[in-house]
């Protein structure tokens, strides 16, 4: 990897240095307490912030949370999770009411060395997603003007061009932390030349939201298992009625080629749990894939299904998984799940969960995370990172 990263900064001293660190603290939030459900963004980043307030940095987070319009929010707030990162490191964090207004520039001003501020959310202010370059750049050097030297530990942001990711490592000295450079390596040797036989899991709701990854991955993998939703898209291209299951209709003759052109090579569903409504307690039974009631909906994968599967994992040496296999949320569709994410912890192999909601199912269904080699904090970036596109903030820390 040709960028510096954290260790750089730090061999060059940054005791009593302001360090702006780009974090992904995008963490869910239950809607009707406000409460974090899932910290794994936030733990992700303590390595890089630990090292940092050890050398005496005063340390300045900043971070995006959910969809705002580019307006305050208070749905969105990261007050929450000031609280809980001030819990993970055992020491509390200042918040600033604001992102780069008067709150801003007081709550920085006032660190000590070894203190951690974070500000509030960046998509709070419009500048942050505007594709105006101009509007951007304001914004950008609104957030600059809090550090000495940057770092970008928000791997699940580098596929996006915002100010805090793209425009911000242009004005300041910039490294990576050490979870960007972790996801970046580990991708990278995915992207490489994978100990065989490589076998990648996709599930998720739609084909058309990771074509480009299969296009990409197919002519790489020994095996490409399908799940979830879009599985019922490829079913559909085999001649199989699929009932009221999740379809894509106008994928399905691009199921068709690529089943056409990788024969055998993709492994989809041979019975799946059949439902009669979208609800956790919806009446359901396992199904063969090629008969589901016309009146039903798949809503996970079968048992037999699960079993051919893990088969397949037990001859891997390396494994990609991003998407889960059926609605885990719901306890009645969470075997398929957690059937195929047991089998990956099984398999003699160097394993990757590609973030998203796989790295949230792996938590939901309380498995070991230290089961798999590998769980990304971005899916949507780690997708990108295997389709070969040149990803906006790590090209600018190259810069």
């Amino acid at each position: 990897m040709t960028i510096r990263d954290l260790d750089d900064l730090l061999a060059e001293g940054v005791s009593g240095r302001r360090v702006l660190v780009r974090a992904d603290l995008n963490v869910p939030l239950d809607k009707q307490t406000g409460e974090i459900t899932d910290d794994g963004r936030i733990r992700a980043v303590l390595p890089t912030l630990g090292a940092l307030v050890q050398a005496g940095a005063k340390v300045v987070v900043c971070s995006h949370l959910g969809r705002p319009k580019g307006a305050p929010d208070p749905q969105f707030s990261l007050r929450p999770v000031a609280g809980r990162l001030g819990e993970l490191l055992g020491a509390p964090v200042h918040f600033a009411a604001d992102t780069v207004g008067d709150s801003a520039r007081a709550t920085v001003a006032g660190l000590a060395d070894g203190q951690v501020a974070l500000l509030e959310n960046l998509r709070f202010n419009a500048g942050e997603t505007s594709k105006d370059a101009a509007e951007r750049g304001a914004f950008a050097d609104q957030l600059a003007a809090f550090g000495e030297a940057y770092v970008d530990d928000a791997f699940g942001a580098v596929h996006r061009a915002h100010a805090s990711v793209f425009d911000v490592p242009a004005r300041l000295p910039h490294v990576a932390g050490r979870l960007v450079l972790r996801e970046v390596e580990v991708l990278s040797r995915l992207a490489g030349e994978p100990e065989r036989p490589y076998v990648v899991v996709l599930g998720g709701s739609k084909v058309s939201d990771k074509l480009a990854v299969i296009e990409a991955l197919l002519p790489k993998v020994d095996r490409l298992l399908i799940g979830g939703g879009m599985c019922f898209t490829f079913l559909k291209a085999q001649g199989h009625e699929v009932g009221t299951s999740l379809l894509e209709k106008e994928m399905v003759e691009t199921c068709r080629n690529l089943l056409e052109r990788a024969p055998g090579k993709i492994m989809l569903p041979v019975d799946v749990v059949a439902a009669d409504a979208f609800a956790p307690d919806a009446a359901h039974d396992t199904v063969p894939a090629d008969g589901i009631p016309s009146h039903r909906l798949g809503l996970d994968i079968g048992p037999r299904t699960v079993a051919g599967f893990a088969a397949a994992l037990s001859q891997a040496k390396t494994i990609f998984w991003n998407g889960p296999m059926g609605v885990f949320e719901m306890a009645a569709f969470a075997a398929g799940t957690r059937g195929v994410a047991e089998a990956i912890t099984k398999a003699e192999a160097f394993s990757v969960v590609g973030g998203g909601d796989s790295a949230a199912a792996v938590r939901a269904l309380g498995l070991d995370e230290s089961a798999f080699g590998h769980i990304s904090t971005g899916g949507g970036a780690s997708l990108e990172y295997l389709e070969g596109k040149t990803l906006p903030g790590i090209a600018a820390l190259e810069n």
